[in-house]
């Protein structure tokens, strides 16, 4: 897989949702078969946090990806944000289930050229804090922005919940690659390679053979995806 493109795509989700676990399921299947060739897919699960007050509050929500979604929903010049939502490369968008068009938009996705970039040295110290190093090469001349941002992310490889009340009472929800923090930890700019020691907050608690470490270039807006890279942390 290492001579595969590497493609991210990002599902916002809900336990809350009824129609979200056949997304999630997708998303899983994404991660573990990796079903498209030529394509390295780099999953992460963005829980929202706007389905909390109808009965169930997902505990891997948060403000942050809800907030995340709308930027999309405004780049894309949707009306609203929608469960499930998958965003292929933050170039297509399309219901999260819908395998077809994930297909087809990963598939256009490989003939975009991709910037090289590399984790490595992930740590994470007693405060939860981790740490790596990361390297991007620059920006393609070709492109209409001098700058883009370097995003880096922690995740859970995977997680569960019972579910207790909501459109998804009493079902056993399972996940991959949920996110628990998405920062900018750098510029990407033309004519310069990126190389720096970064830095997100974890959580302690978290076994570090259950973590992963994405890196991500992605144009203002947020836009297009520009190169990804993955690092499973306890492996």
């Amino acid at each position: 897989m290492d001579s595969a493109s590497p493609v991210l795509v990002e599902l916002f989700t809900s336990e809350g949702c009824s129609s979200c676990p056949p997304a999630d399921a997708m998303l899983q299947q994404f991660d573990r078969t990796q079903p498209v060739h030529g394509a390295q897919l780099i999953v992460l699960s963005e829980h929202v946090d706007y389905w909390n007050s109808l009965g169930w509050k997902d505990p891997y929500s948060s403000a942050f990806f809800s907030d995340r979604q709308g930027a999309y929903a405004r780049q894309f010049g949707l009306a609203s944000s929608y469960t499930p939502q998958m965003v292929v490369d933050g170039t297509a968008e399309f219901v999260g289930n819908d395998s077809g068009r994930a297909d087809r938009a990963i598939e256009k996705s490989l003939s975009a050229p991709k910037i090289p970039i590399f984790i490595s040295s992930v740590s994470r110290d007693s405060a939860g804090e981790l740490h790596a190093h990361v390297d991007a090469g620059p920006l393609p001349d070709s492109l209409r922005a001098r700058k883009a941002g370097l995003y880096l992310a922690a995740a859970l490889d995977h997680a569960e919940s019972q579910v207790a009340r909501g459109e998804n009472q009493g079902r056993r929800l399972t996940h991959v690659a949920v996110v628990l923090s998405l920062v900018q930890v750098g510029t990407v700019e033309k004519g310069k390679n990126f190389s720096q020691d970064v830095s997100l907050k974890s959580n302690a608690a978290v076994d570090l053979s259950n973590l992963r470490v994405i890196a991500f270039v992605q144009e203002p807006g947020p836009g297009r995806v520009l190169g990804a890279a993955l690092q499973h942390v306890g492996k």
